[in-house]
């Protein structure tokens, strides 16, 4: 039996499992821990320590950011920009003695979920996935679709408005991840954010607070408008949505509401975009990187 431990690096948290299996796996002892910022140097040194709790033959890591899988470097990588130009794969293999893959998290989000999620046999498709930011993958004819600089799919850094502002808050990826939709309710709240969590907003949005409603309601549509305008640019037949948020029901809902809303307004010949929640969740990542493992 294989044991394969395989690492989603998050911009909060990192989650671990380890995959069990032969030609069908399975995800046992799943934990989380911070994910370390410092430097590069106590990152690797974290997920050193990740691996040396497990029995694994190897090491299936998912990361933000632009990566280049083949070759295992880490090009660029957002928050943790300490890592940028890394060779990832080959500092862990030193470190642990086993081999090593890395991919970008939203694609290998897609991998799990065009390999046996919610997108088999989808030819063309997009996946987004909301975590700290918003993660993005191409699937072009049952592939991942990466461009010329392995940055295909990276909507995290489209620009949400046309006034050729590179801060921050500009970027979509700070308005249409999950941390966004916190960020918006904490201030309704009148809380700090980090007193704030996903489960204490979809609490109140269970019980009917009009006001953390009206949040969803402005946040789903901005993700929706951003849907629509990826459905011109890249006409797919499915949209997976991922990430731990994907998993209630009413966000998919009410993002699913403002598309048909916005669609009943556009001239009658344009598609109407379809949209599905991803199957695996928040195990996407973890899956997808033990799938680009298993093609070594």
């Amino acid at each position: 039996m294989r044991k394969i431990l395989t690492i989603d690096v998050g911009g909060t948290f990192t989650k671990f499992a380890v995959a069990r299996g032969e030609k069908t796996f399975e995800l046992v002892g799943k934990n989380k821990i911070p994910t370390e910022k410092k430097n590069h140097e106590t990152f690797l040194n974290s997920l050193a320590k990740i691996f040396h709790g497990f029995d694994a033959e190897g090491i299936a890591l998912s990361m933000p950011g632009l990566i280049d899988t083949f070759n295992g470097v880490c090009i660029s990588s957002g928050a943790l920009n300490f890592s940028n130009s890394r060779c990832i794969t080959d500092e862990l293999e030193k470190i642990c003695g086993v081999p090593v893959t890395v991919e970008n998290d939203a694609n290998c989000a897609a991998l799990a979920e065009v390999r046996s999620g919610s997108l088999v046999g989808v030819k063309e498709a997009l996946v987004l996935v909301f975590g700290t930011a918003v993660g993005g993958a191409v699937v072009r004819d049952g592939k991942i679709f990466r461009g010329v600089h392995h940055c295909a799919g990276e909507i995290s850094y489209t620009l949400k408005s046309l006034d050729a502002d590179f801060s921050e808050e500009n970027f979509c990826g700070n308005n249409l991840g999950a941390l966004a939709l916190i960020k918006r309710c904490a201030k309704v709240l009148g809380k700090p954010a980090e007193d704030v969590s996903g489960e204490m907003i979809f609490d109140l949005i269970d019980a009917g607070d009009e006001k953390i409603l009206d949040e969803l309601e402005k946040f789903s549509y901005g993700v929706a408008v951003k849907i629509l305008n990826l459905q011109m640019l890249f006409d797919p037949e499915k949209f997976a949505l991922g990430g731990g948020i994907s998993e209630k029901k009413i966000f998919i809902d009410a993002i699913q509401n403002q598309i048909d809303a916005l669609h009943k307004k556009m001239p009658v010949f344009l598609p109407r975009p379809e949209i599905v929640a991803c199957k695996y969740r928040n195990d996407a990542n973890l899956l997808g990187a033990l799938y680009r493992f298993l093609t070594i």
